[in-house]
């Protein structure tokens, strides 16, 4: 974790392995694949999330299996206490900095495992991705102010920009109404 709270890559991929074995028990190899495909439809081939591997979440203590003596890749795999107390750490982690490829891919987790926050995490949740939104509209805005009269593709690429980060904000509000 970085020293703001926020999440450093390889701890998405340990965010989402801890989250889907939240979801339910898994076996090892079907858990390595599903997180493989979830991260990479989000932020495509990363060497950034080549993440702690599986095994380490075992030794830290944070997943165990069901029945230690099935072959390896055919174990079942589960969250353990300390790993439910992890997940929550990993949650409730800050975001970074403008919304790049890594911190789409932790609010996408972070969205697809809300549902594991009590109601009032959901909402602090929901209104730090608002506040995230309102630093980069914030940002965007500035270097636009700094561009006005300038010619080219570069204004209307940054409207497209704001408009963007203003609908996934009204979006983040709404979702956190409905919370």
């Amino acid at each position: 974790m970085y020293k703001d709270n926020s999440l450093i890559p390889s701890e998405a991929v340990r965010l989402a392995a801890l989250g889907l074995l939240a979801k339910r028990p898994r076996v090892y190899a079907d858990l390595a694949r599903d997180i493989r495909h979830f991260t990479a439809r989000i932020v495509g081939p990363s060497l950034d999330l080549l993440g702690p591997s599986l095994e380490l979440l075992k030794i830290e203590g944070l997943v165990e299996a069901v029945d230690s003596k099935a072959p390896h890749d055919t174990q079942v795999i589960r969250l353990t206490g300390d790993g439910e107390a992890e997940l929550q750490r990993l949650m409730n982690a800050n975001l970074r900095g403008p919304m790049g490829e890594v911190n789409k891919l932790i609010v996408a987790l972070k969205l697809h495992f809300l549902d594991l926050l009590t109601v009032e995490q959901r909402r602090q949740q929901l209104e730090m991705l608002m506040e995230v939104c309102d630093r980069e509209l914030i940002r965007l805005n500035d270097l636009r102010e700094h561009h006005v009269g300038s010619e080219g593709a570069l204004l209307p690429w940054l409207d497209h920009e704001i408009e963007e980060v203003r609908q996934r904000r009204a979006w983040f509000l709404k979702l956190r109404e409905a919370v």
